[in-house]
């Protein structure tokens, strides 16, 4: 245990330690914030992030097609503390700014949503949030190095480690990006949500992941091009692929303008095979070819 020593308690491992600072810092300096908190898996780092900026009574927009948990999260548990919630489509710019409250705290959405991929326009989004002074926060997991959405106007970025970044099926992790200033204020011993919710990541764990995220920039320019390939050969077949990296797709242009080029489009990609037979059929095939 590291033991340190504040105003008013004696510190250890849940607070903070070197193997965990070290991830933190390591996810801050990729992602152009001031600093970084590492938590025990995504949805500790989302539920954490957003808690500590909203109270009871506050409002949050939110995008209709985020990620299950989150979604759950912000439709059913949020309630318990009376945070209202408002789900809309996030690439409606128009309906996010009417969607505004006095008390709205938080515009919150995905780089790229889960499941459906829609492209949210991160820049056009801080500056709605900000001339109200609200907070975009934007979940990266989808599209780490691929976008940096603190660059682009983001708040606050989190991440689900245990996909990408980490990029092995060893680990369960996540991370929140942000100012000084709000990290801080998530690891204060008397009211930090991070500090006091105990979601802690395992320290081996963080030397683990430290270790993987030195391929990262290798993995994702390899996953972009592996999907790239399956969605062209998809869509060859006459199977309606859903991907953001081909013309057709109603985000491809504005993530072209958001991303950092050389790390392609991403590797999440869906289709709709016309039925449970063809999807059986695809899926078979794509098992055959060792896909």
């Amino acid at each position: 245990t590291f033991h340190g020593e504040a105003e008013v308690c004696f510190l250890y491992s849940r607070h903070w330690n070197p193997s965990n600072k070290y991830l933190a810092d390591a996810m801050a300096a990729m992602e152009g914030t001031e600093a970084a908190w590492v938590t025990a898996s995504g949805m500790g780092a989302i539920t954490s992030a957003i808690l500590q900026l909203c109270n009871a009574g506050d409002h949050i927009i939110a995008s209709r097609t985020t990620y299950g948990g989150t979604f759950a999260f912000l439709h059913n548990y949020v309630q318990k503390f009376n945070i209202e919630v408002t789900f809309l489509d996030i690439t409606d710019l128009k309906a996010v700014e009417a969607a505004i409250k006095p008390n709205t705290k938080i515009i919150y959405t995905e780089t790229m949503t889960n499941p459906m991929l829609q492209i949210s326009d991160i820049p056009e989004l801080a500056e709605i949030a900000h001339v109200k002074g609200i907070k975009l926060m934007v979940d990266n997991t989808f599209t780490p190095m691929i976008v940096s959405p603190a660059q682009l106007g983001a708040d606050v970025v989190v991440y689900s480690l245990t996909k990408f970044v980490n990029g092995k099926n060893d680990c369960v992790a996540g991370a929140i990006c942000g100012s000084a200033e709000y990290i801080a204020s998530l690891i204060d011993v008397n009211n930090g949500t991070a500090m006091l919710l105990g979601p802690v990541l395992d320290p081996l764990r963080s030397s683990s992941i430290l270790k993987n995220m030195h391929t990262l920039h290798i993995r994702m320019m390899q996953h972009s091009k592996n999907a790239l390939y399956l969605a062209e050969k998809l869509t060859a077949a006459g199977i309606h692929v859903n991907y953001p990296g081909l013309p057709a797709h109603p985000g491809h242009e504005l993530l072209k303008k958001m991303m950092n080029e050389k790390f392609g489009f991403g590797g999440m990609i869906s289709f709709d095979a016309g039925s449970a037979e063809k999807a059986a059929e695809v899926i078979e095939m794509m098992e055959n070819e060792g896909v």
